[in-house]
């Protein structure tokens, strides 16, 4: 058994809350949802381009598109999955934030550089760009939940508690979205940050369902040729 993290650490550091919409530039504006511009397998980029729907691009856009809906639902279970209500509103919190954060990925992605050497992913006030300091926020905090975790001594079963089943669901989708990320910047430039941000968030969310788990009788550890 895996034994309870400390509550307190695993709220350390203070957690960057997801922005207040009414504090944000008004970037979107939906008057209609359908458009009929997409019916022949095309979409749009930040740019005005359009890409065809199969092109590996949009697929990692699909993919990061999926793992946040994945991790919405983490987000519904999680409620009351780990130690304390109050380890519980961190862990919402943390979840909360890389929701934001998925959005500002995927309009990463749909925004070619700002150059032509495919070189400048700076942010404006009207270009969204994930940062280094996203990914070192994922960093810190995976650090913070990690330090009250025993070590790992086996590999881990995806299950457990539904809110960490669910994470477990998050975590191979943001891997995936790695790869068709990873798939799509072998044919045009892409955001170095954007994809370290995405081989970051699977570690994050790998620790974070031991830290539910912890609070639900531990890890589903893998044995191997156990079931034979």
């Amino acid at each position: 058994m895996i034994a309870p993290p400390d509550a307190a650490r695993a709220i350390e550091p203070p957690l960057t809350h997801a922005p207040n919409p009414a504090t944000l530039p008004r970037m979107v504006k939906l008057n209609r949802i359908y458009t009929r511009t997409g019916d022949a397998g095309t979409t749009g980029l930040v740019d005005g381009s359009r890409a065809s729907k199969a092109d590996p691009l949009i697929a990692a856009i699909g993919d990061v598109d999926e793992a946040n809906s994945a991790i919405g639902l983490a987000l519904a279970a999680l409620n009351g999955a780990a130690l304390d209500a109050a380890a519980d509103a961190a862990l919402a919190a943390r979840l909360a934030a890389i929701q934001n954060d998925l959005f500002d990925l995927g309009a990463d992605l749909a925004t070619p550089a700002s150059d032509a050497d495919g070189t400048d992913f700076a942010p404006s006030d009207m270009v969204l760009r994930v940062t280094a300091a996203q990914v070192a926020r994922l960093e810190r905090e995976i650090d913070a939940m990690n330090e009250g975790l025993a070590p790992l001594k086996s590999f881990i079963l995806p299950g457990g508690a539904p809110a960490a089943a669910a994470l477990h669901l998050a975590r191979a989708i943001a891997r995936r979205a790695e790869r068709t990320a990873v798939a799509a910047g072998e044919a045009r430039a892409l955001n170095p940050a954007a994809l370290t941000y995405l081989n970051r968030l699977s570690d994050h969310l790998f620790v974070m369902t031991r830290v539910v788990n912890a609070g639900a009788g531990g890890d589903v550890l893998w044995v191997p040729g156990g079931s034979r």
